[in-house]
């Protein structure tokens, strides 16, 4: 062995396991962005998995795609290059009203929201036109991400439509149509079919899910959750506007919030054995959870944000993300490989 090669070999066994679990939520899917660029630039962690939904399954895609080029600086570079693209790639400024601090929709983006109440995506958009199709295709190599063998494992979840059971792509059935299906919400864009079944996003069955993390014997005991979504709100709604949106809100946070007391159930009727259990029981038991909360960011802006795709404002989204990266790297992160830095019943509340 080299010395280049041990240097690296001895680098990777001082890094500690660990998996991700990428939560959804649109443009704001940027904060997960800056999360992910302080953990590889930090370089502390071995990543096992990567699951994820929605926004979260393409920074787990795209991120798996830059360690396979270049290792955490090949990873920083293609989250760089696609949250760049998407921020690039269609005039918001015609689309958006306000600053980069808490920008909403012109009344232009609003009516064109109005009319997808109306009409099927297939009615306004009959050629299919996704920007998000074109982003991935020129970003990630499916092919070779496909059969590439050495990087994280990826649980992408999509929702098959016409069951609403959870589907969960790995690395071997990774495509273009796989990514999109994660984040399809059926109002905006054409149903997604992967080998001849239909899928919307991955929130409405996991955002993101995590049995899949405990069912993979390959996968690391400590899982970080990336979280966007705010798991309280100051007020009611009242508006037919707030109440629709309110509503998305639920539908993307019951699955997660059912799999979390699920979960906490489980782990807290096995206990801490005193020997060791095989199988699904006795990775549930070892588990450790650490969280890193979008919430005191995210909360505060108007749930129509997660449409905006901007640069300056994903840029703003990615530095606060940044910050809170290393917040955490500073102190909670010193717990993983050795206890759990928050419980997964407290995850579920809206006190942490």
């Amino acid at each position: 062995m080299g010395l280049s090669s041990w240097l690296t070999w001895r680098r990777g066994a001082a890094r500690t396991p660990l998996n991700l679990a990428l939560q959804g939520g649109g443009a704001h899917g940027a904060f997960t962005w800056g999360v992910l660029d302080a953990l590889l630039e930090a370089d502390r962690f071995a990543l096992q998995a990567l699951s994820g939904s929605s926004a979260g399954a393409m920074n787990a895609v795209v991120l798996a795609q830059g360690l396979m080029e270049g290792g955490t600086e090949g990873a920083r570079a293609a989250l760089d290059r696609f949250w760049t693209a998407i921020g690039s790639h269609l005039p918001f400024e015609w689309l958006t009203t306000g600053g980069d601090e808490s920008p909403s929709l012109s009344p232009a983006a609003r009516l064109l929201m109005r009319w997808t109440q109306a009409f099927a995506p297939h009615q306004l958009n009959p050629l299919d036109r996704n920007p998000l199709r074109d982003v991935l295709a020129a970003q990630v190599d499916f092919e070779r991400l496909r059969a590439h063998r050495r990087g994280p494992r990826l649980k992408i979840a999509a929702t098959e439509v016409n069951s609403g059971r959870l589907q969960v792509f790995e690395r071997p059935r990774l495509s273009v149509e796989a990514v999109l299906a994660s984040a399809c919400l059926p109002t905006l864009h054409h149903t997604v079919l992967v080998d001849g079944q239909p899928y919307w996003d991955g929130g409405y069955s996991a955002n993101p899910a995590l049995l899949p993390l405990l069912q993979d014997p390959a996968c690391a005991p400590d899982t970080l959750l990336v979280l966007l979504a705010p798991r309280s709100h100051a007020r009611t709604p009242r508006s037919a506007a707030e109440i629709r949106e309110r509503a998305m809100d639920i539908a993307f946070q019951a699955p997660f919030l059912r799999e979390l007391a699920l979960l906490h159930e489980m782990q807290s009727a096995l206990g801490q054995p005193w020997w060791p259990q095989p199988g699904l029981a006795g990775r549930l038991a070892r588990a450790r959870w650490h969280l890193v909360d979008g919430q005191a960011t995210l909360a505060a802006l108007n749930g129509e944000t997660r449409l905006i795709a901007h640069l300056p404002f994903l840029q703003r989204l990615r530095d606060a993300g940044r910050a809170e990266a290393q917040a955490w790297l500073a102190g909670p992160a010193a717990r993983v490989g050795q206890a759990s830095g928050v419980s997964l019943a407290q995850v579920a509340s809206s006190t942490l």
